[in-house]
């Protein structure tokens, strides 16, 4: 049963590992380029860790023994990694009936990534969701997460105050994020993160599927 009055009108989307299932190949395709710059390989979680920040910070922190002027070349073979296996990726399954779902509910719909512009408009073609969203933010056009920037700016481009936005991500930078700018949030389960640090991050709700999320969606949001 859906509510009678929307609690929420502007809804956010993390990209990697919340509505893309990238997590795996990101992960990998970050060991890879720290191996091929000659620093030591990190481990799967270490990797996983720093989905969803910028490219750069992330590269930095998984990477701690390679030195900064190395970072270029870091960046570019983790570009070329993720090159090759970017056409594998898809949408999870239940997305796009969930986005249907929403905007027929009239909420504005966007994106917040620690994607390039880039990366994201690949993704977006790749997915066919170019115009699905009403606005998008990525970490190279403001600041990495858990700064609360993009956020922010998406909030102030749609005119939507932060207690009517509600932010979705799979990682702790997206539930900081949304704390830092004053947002409910929802945490996913089933992406880079275990779920077991969402809650000192208070989100409303834990769902581990997308069906999950959009049944409480339908009924909270």
């Amino acid at each position: 049963m859906q509510p009678t009055i929307r609690q929420f009108d502007l809804i956010a989307f993390d990209w990697d590992g919340t509505l893309f299932d990238s997590t795996a190949i990101i992960t990998r395709c970050i060991q890879l380029a720290v191996c091929d710059v000659g620093g030591r390989e990190p481990t799967q979680q270490q990797a996983s860790f720093v989905i969803g920040m910028g490219l750069m910070q992330a590269l930095a922190h998984a990477a701690p023994d390679v030195p900064a002027e190395k970072y270029p070349k870091l960046g570019a073979r983790y570009r070329h990694h993720y090159a090759l296996h970017q056409h594998d990726i898809n949408l999870f399954d239940g997305v796009l009936p969930m986005l249907d779902m929403l905007r027929t509910r009239g909420h504005r719909l966007v994106v917040a990534t620690g994607k390039s512009r880039l990366g994201l408009d690949q993704a977006l073609d790749s997915a066919e969701l170019r115009g699905a969203f009403d606005s998008t933010r990525t970490a190279d056009e403001t600041r990495g997460k858990p700064h609360p920037q993009m956020l922010q700016e998406l909030m102030q481009e749609q005119g939507v105050e932060p207690a009517r936005t509600l932010m979705i991500g799979d990682t702790t930078h997206d539930l900081q994020m949304a704390l830092n700018a004053g947002c409910a949030s929802v945490g996913v389960s089933y992406g880079a993160h275990e779920p077991d640090a969402f809650d000192a991050l208070q989100p409303r709700f834990i769902a581990h599927s997308v069906d999950s999320l959009r049944d409480w969606l339908e009924r909270h949001g």
